[in-house]
């Protein structure tokens, strides 16, 4: 087992977890450290990737009316929209009694033509309600008082019917019948159970069957996200059930290859001013982090002291104030970027509200503990690398795009750029600024084979919460298959 590279793993994250005072943040950190100290016994290296052969039965467990019930007619304190939107649950495995809660909007304008987008957090074990839906590219966003919406002017629904899933079971409001799901949770068992759920979906919304369909994601979403796609290719190419239409994929600041991926982020430290170059030089000096590297205690120590340099810095945005009042207001307070930190503070006071719950259709089983943005789960597989995936979805016709904000630390624009170097892609269209009214939006490198990748300026982890409108720019030229918008130097 890779213990080396393990230890530098949980070493990182584990300053990550010191460092911050965001409750969302210390659980998203947690769930990266329990799926780290579950690889020890359970890692699998993917070698030749073995297709998911499990199909759900879908026709017993959906039908079109469940729809209607689904409909959300105004959630509290939200402000007139011209859209819809639904919420509800959709069965995945029907003995077991696992269901997943899904949030669902249509498009602001052109419903009927635009297509289908699914957005799923990582963690692994973060909600993409709370997260995505709440504080990213969800058409709302919370008031500091926790009761009250505002509107995001920058949603995703203006380029796409967005669907929001909650997975695996025990995340968000997702649930199981059956114990032991909770504590056999992982890449393979969550590719099945959404491949199950879309189907399913797309019974109680058929008008959907058909039309071109993506998946987004970020952070541990490098995984679902591709795994995802991956299922639905083999179920189209070998089975009769449901032709999902799938046509790409994007994926930001995406966990996709251990090794490359967690030397990215000591350099990128480094170059940032974040740890020093003696820290860098003693990491570069003992630690190895391919996967069959044994443990090297020096790379212990050198990790020890980039903790202690890394204490204060909120790793998500390196640039970005930390919060330092938690507290709701009895009055929402203006917008602005200075309260941002506390954002999932207001998300969670909201959606533990009762009447929020009954309006989104959800808390169906009345569960005995508050509705959180991140649970600890055990992670029972997840492969050290999906750069093989990567290459099959290339070899098939799909649009795949990778972006990175450039001011996250967790997993950087560094070790994005190094994990797509191992693809050895031929450049088709050479790094250059792409432009929104005018400014840089980032940077964007084109590659043969129909891979893309994008670096949004100024933003963090999470990237349509730092920089809403490049987001969208960004998430719209994808999905319309254009070219990032770029004016050469005269």
């Amino acid at each position: 087992m890779a213990k080396n590279c393990l230890s530098a793993l949980l070493l990182l994250f584990l300053s990550l977890h010191l460092s911050l005072v965001h409750g969302h943040r210390k659980n998203q950190i947690q769930a990266l450290k329990n799926l780290l100290k579950t690889r020890e016994s359970s890692h699998m290296d993917r070698g030749k990737f073995e297709p998911y052969l499990y199909v759900q039965d879908v026709n017993s467990v959906s039908n079109v009316d469940q729809k209607w019930k689904d409909m959300i007619g105004h959630l509290p304190g939200q402000p007139p929209v011209e859209f819809v939107q639904y919420g509800g649950y959709v069965i995945v495995d029907q003995s077991a009694g696992r269901a997943f809660y899904y949030y669902f909007v249509e498009a602001e304008k052109d419903k009927e033509s635009l297509p289908l987008l699914l957005w799923l957090n990582g963690g692994p074990g973060c909600s993409s309600l709370g997260v995505g839906a709440m504080q990213e590219l969800g058409p709302f966003r919370v008031y500091s008082d926790g009761k009250t919406l505002y509107k995001n002017a920058f949603a995703w629904n203006r380029a796409a019917n967005v669907l929001f899933l909650e997975s695996p079971a025990g995340v968000g409001f997702s649930y199981s019948n059956t114990t032991s799901d909770y504590s056999n949770s992982g890449d393979k068992i969550t590719a099945k159970d959404n491949y199950a759920f879309l189907l399913n979906w797309l019974e109680r919304f058929p008008e959907y069957k058909n039309r071109d369909f993506y998946i987004s994601g970020e952070s541990y979403a490098g995984h679902y996200v591709p795994e995802l796609a991956h299922t639905i290719l083999y179920h189209n190419k070998n089975t009769n059930n449901t032709h999902i239409n799938l046509k790409g994929i994007i994926i930001g600041n995406a966990v996709i290859n251990d090794e490359t991926d967690n030397k990215g982020a000591f350099d990128y430290l480094e170059s940032h001013a974040l740890i020093s170059d003696k820290s860098l030089t003693q990491i570069h000096r003992y630690c190895d982090f391919s996967p069959t590297a044994p443990s090297n205690p020096e790379c212990d120590n050198a990790m020890s002291v980039s903790n202690e340099e890394l204490f204060y810095i909120d790793q998500y945005n390196i640039y970005a104030p930390v919060c330092t009042n938690d507290r709701l207001t009895a009055r929402p307070r203006k917008i602005s970027y200075e309260i941002y930190p506390c954002r999932e503070y207001y998300v969670y006071a909201y959606l533990n509200r009762p009447e929020v719950q009954e309006a989104l259709h959800a808390n169906a089983r009345k569960l005995d503990n508050d509705w959180e943005e991140c649970r600890e789960l055990f992670w029972s597989d997840s492969p050290f690398t999906i750069i093989d995936l990567l290459q099959e979805f290339m070899a098939n016709g799909l649009r795949v795009w990778i972006y990175s904000g450039d001011t996250d630390s967790v997993v950087p624009v560094t070790s994005t750029k190094y994990s797509l170097k191992t693809l050895n892609l031929q450049v088709k269209t050479f790094w250059h600024p792409w432009l929104v009214h005018e400014q840089v939006g980032g940077y964007t490198e084109v590659y043969e084979g129909n891979l893309t990748f994008a670096t949004v300026r100024g933003a963090g982890h999470e990237v349509p919460s730092y920089q809403p409108r490049r987001a969208l720019a960004l998430i719209s030229h994808f999905l319309n298959g254009t070219p990032l918008p770029y004016k050469p130097p005269k």
